[in-house]
């Protein structure tokens, strides 16, 4: 995806991300006081086609498939024979299929894996992330400027609408993702740059941590089970859907085991960690009681970040990133709950 408004893409990293369109800590201070548009050239779109699509998807996700709507929008993920996560999706139906989104560097490993369950089901799996390019519109004048550019706005989050052959994704009060045909991606570019600060992929993730929504990259594949990402709470399982990999472990982590990990939002004074950086606590000593699973830098120095924490760690002293001397995090609210007795 280019546009005249973007960097050249020699600026883009192997996985599709960029660090900004002009200035990244004015971006991330657009994305948390005004609204910004970014394009999610860090995402990649597989499309699912053919008879038996959604049966082939339902008995390997973690979420209901087939009882996807041609309005609904969800969260999924794919997991080992251990129940440790692959890969986390989202997944909406069009006109040819069910398309599932995930970060561009896993998509054609992840894309490969799939294909080898199809067998003889009547199904195909493709990227069809240049067919479906992909913008992201956030913050406080989002839905302002789909209504400013003529675009729809679904009425409530994880919904879609369309509208001549654009269809937008709403994914939060404030959130939206906008995905218009090839040719018209420019226009629309335009339309929603009169009223948004064009941004660098991480103001887009910034949002992903704001909410509690864990991406899977390639440094954290099978680190996690579902529930220590929190991805139950954010509507990523489904336990009345039938087997899938990995399916008995994420049950019997639900309803008999006791869930020692939780993912938390926190900043830290320092430049963002990679994702699969280790995380310290006293309790532990010399031994990691976590991970990162995605941060960002703030506007003002420092950095936003989710990770993933034992919760007896949480209340024994600092929890600290990289090591014991590291720089210790600062807890901060996530949307959801975790629970009784889970952090």
């Amino acid at each position: 995806m280019m546009l005249m408004d973007l960097p050249p893409a020699g600026t883009l990293t192997e996985d599709g991300q960029f660090a900004a369109v002009v200035d990244a800590s004015e971006e991330m201070r657009a994305a948390r006081e005004g609204t910004v548009l970014v394009p999610l050239t860090h995402l990649a779109r597989l499309r699912a086609e053919g008879e038996d699509a959604a049966t082939f998807l339902h008995n390997l996700m973690t979420n209901d498939v087939k009882s996807l709507s041609a309005d609904d929008v969800r969260y999924a993920g794919f997991c080992t024979a251990k129940g440790r996560m692959l890969a986390s999706f989202l997944i909406w139906r069009d006109s040819a299929g069910i398309v599932l989104q995930l970060p561009q560097g896993l998509a054609e490993a992840l894309r490969k894996k799939l294909a080898m369950y199809i067998l003889r089901a009547k199904a195909t799996l493709t990227d069809g992330s240049a067919a479906l390019p992909a913008l992201g519109l956030a913050g406080r004048g989002a839905e302002a400027a789909l209504s400013a550019a003529g675009l729809p706005v679904p009425a409530v989050a994880m919904t879609q609408a369309q509208a001549d052959g654009v269809a937008v994704l709403r994914l939060a009060s404030d959130r939206f993702e906008i995905l218009p045909p090839p040719e018209r991606l420019e226009s629309v570019w335009r339309a929603l740059a009169a009223h948004a600060t064009p941004a660098g992929s991480p103001a887009w993730r910034w949002f992903d941590i704001r909410d509690g929504l864990a991406s899977i990259w390639p440094a954290t594949q099978e680190e996690f089970v579902p529930q220590m990402v929190n991805f139950e709470l954010s509507g990523g399982v489904s336990f009345k859907k039938g087997c899938y990999p990995g399916q008995e472990i994420v049950a019997r982590t639900q309803y008999l085991g006791k869930l020692k990990r939780r993912m938390y939002r926190a900043s830290a004074d320092c430049a963002p960690p990679a994702p699969g950086t280790p995380v310290y606590g006293r309790d532990t000593k010399d031994q990691a009681c976590g991970a990162v699973v995605d941060a960002v830098a703030l506007p003002d120095g420092g950095c936003e970040l989710l990770a993933v924490v034992q919760m007896s760690s949480t209340e024994a002293g600092p929890v600290t990133l990289g090591s014991l001397s590291g720089s210790p995090l600062s807890f901060l609210p996530l949307p959801y709950a975790l629970g009784e007795n889970e952090g």
